[in-house]
């Protein structure tokens, strides 16, 4: 879906700058009465803000139920982008996504809103999209109020109006979107020797916001680093100093990082830096090599065909120099299979007690519950999905009933069916009832699982024997590595994902989580795994 926040033409960008630096743009009444009270007052939007804190945007999403994001990667693969849109079975990408969004999967949210927008899903349109936009902004969606400020800027649902629009996108980038760190930093890194209208010279908070999104895996921003990086800038953009070899490193590694995180343009600028550099003097790279820029030109074809593609394995077939180039048989398909991420084989899960239940207590022997924190005392389910009754200021024999009940499948809106007191107490209807939220997980036992949409990973078996590795410890073994925390640590939902993992030889060190992910999270506590290692061939 493109949901990238469009820049005002030329003619306008004048009077746009002018009416949010005074602030005087206002919302239509009909604007107004779309949004939720704490949607209405937003703080009006400051390019010279003084400080930036980089948060993280998967540290304020929902928990991500585990059977709504089977439907959701479902949906992707069948959106894959290498497939024409005449030949995408949309109703079935709808169906599937409405599912998950109805558990509250937060992208297919956004999705969702996408497919409405782009008339995917009739009579739904721009307005239900508006609705359910809205819908995830209340649960705090931090890509929400992304998506909220992108359809201010382009009058999707609602009349254009610039000042809410960047006041949303500054909301967005507070709370951790990447998006609109990469769109409001765009806007904040102007020279000031050529300053445009809708443009401000805020040097050092466009690079703390570039270098916020690209640590958690948004690789377009690392383009703007370019210019960021190659020459230190005070805040209104004047050069500081000049360019050094440590600064051009800096922006080499940047791009590199970039290309690893899905940026066309970065393995495009690669590719002319080492095969075709417009001038020698001003180089980045240390030197050409014309075998290198044919590896990153066609990972940037990749990249056009399908922008959903990842390379975090890229080290594996095309490392930074010093290192030296490993061997490749000049294949399109080898060069992709080497730098996209791996994903193990899945295990049969063993059938479960939920598994061998009928109707709403039914569930797939692939999940398990996890209970939530959130609960209802309404009559009927708020989000469909699983809900387990609870009676928290009843006796002790009823609360013990009432656990043996397993938990049970309601779609949004559905009446709950409310349990009954067993023959001995008193066979009557149980008041004050609780209905508490069950998340569904991975039956697993929390096996190291990270997953992608079809065809955006290879599929590996475990090596034998299994090797695991302290962040805090060096790489033993040459090979594919991938980070993992254990279910319901809190920041399992930013670790724990196949854009992450790295190719690493002996003796390496692990990324660091506080200096390169930005999390508040110590090496030592993190475990890496060994995927698959470098083989007899590869050497």
């Amino acid at each position: 879906m493109n949901t990238a926040a469009t820049p005002f033409p030329p003619r306008c960008r004048h009077l746009v700058t002018l009416l949010i630096t005074l602030n005087l743009l206002t919302a239509c009444d009909m604007d107004k009465t779309k949004l939720p009270a704490h949607m209405q007052e937003l703080p009006p939007f400051d390019p010279h803000i003084a400080s930036f804190e980089c948060q993280t945007e998967a540290s304020k999403v929902p928990p991500v139920d585990a059977q709504a994001d089977d439907w959701f990667l479902e949906a992707r693969a069948l959106e894959d982008r290498t497939t024409s849109h005449e030949d995408r079975e949309y109703e079935q990408i709808v169906k599937l996504t409405k599912l998950a969004a109805e558990r509250h999967h937060w992208k297919a949210m956004l999705n969702l809103a996408s497919l409405y927008v782009e008339r995917h899903d009739p009579p739904n349109g721009e307005d239900e999209a508006m609705t359910l936009v809205s819908q995830a902004v209340e649960l705090g969606i931090p890509a929400a109020y992304d998506r909220m400020g992108t359809y201010y800027l382009n009058g999707t649902g609602v009349h254009v109006n610039p000042d809410r629009a960047y006041a949303f996108l500054q909301k967005a980038a507070a709370m951790g979107n990447p998006h609109s760190m990469h769109f409001l930093g765009e806007k904040m890194d102007a020279g000031g020797d050529n300053l445009k209208p809708g443009y401000w010279g805020n040097i050092p908070i466009a690079i703390k916001m570039f270098e916020c999104a690209l640590a958690q895996g948004y690789g377009p921003v690392a383009e703007e680093l370019e210019y960021m990086y190659a020459v230190p800038r005070g805040v209104d953009g004047m050069p500081l100093g000049k360019r050094t070899p440590e600064t051009l490193n800096r922006v080499m590694r940047a791009l590199h990082e970039g290309v690893k995180n899905g940026c066309k343009s970065c393995a495009d600028s690669l590719f002319l830096e080492f095969a075709r550099p417009s001038n020698l003097e001003s180089m980045f790279v240390p030197f050409i090599d014309k075998a290198r820029g044919q590896r990153y030109n066609m990972l940037g074809d990749a990249l056009s065909f399908n922008p959903d593609r990842r390379f975090p394995n890229l080290d594996k077939i095309l490392p930074l120099p010093p290192a030296v180039l490993p061997p490749w048989d000049g294949t399109r398909e080898s060069l992709l299979a080497a730098a996209m991420a791996v994903v193990p084989a899945p295990a049969t899960p063993a059938p479960t007690e939920a598994s061998l239940r009928k109707g709403r207590y039914f569930l797939d022997s692939a999940y398990a519950f996890r209970p939530l924190a959130e609960t209802t005392d309404a009559l009927q389910a708020p989000v469909a999905g699983y809900w387990q009754p609870t009676a928290p200021q009843e006796t002790a024999e009823v609360r013990t009933f009432l656990a043996k009940i397993a938990p049970g499948l309601y779609g949004k809106g559905e009446a709950f069916e409310q349990p009954r007191a067993p023959d001995g107490m008193g066979s009557k209807a149980i008041t004050s009832i609780v209905w508490q939220r069950v998340l569904t997980v991975r039956n697993d036992g929390g096996a190291v699982a990270p997953r992608t949409a079809l065809r955006l990973s290879r599929q590996v078996k475990w090596p034998s024997p299994q090797v695991e590795c302290a962040g805090n410890k060096q790489c033993a073994v040459t090979g594919t590595w991938q980070p993992w925390l254990t279910p319901g640590h809190p920041l399992e939902q930013e670790v724990n994902h196949a854009w992450r993992q790295r190719w690493l030889t002996t003796g390496q060190p692990f990324p660091d989580p506080k200096r390169d992910w930005m999390l508040p999270l110590d090496s030592a506590e993190l475990k890496w795994h060994l995927l698959e290692a470098e083989t007899p061939k590869q050497k």
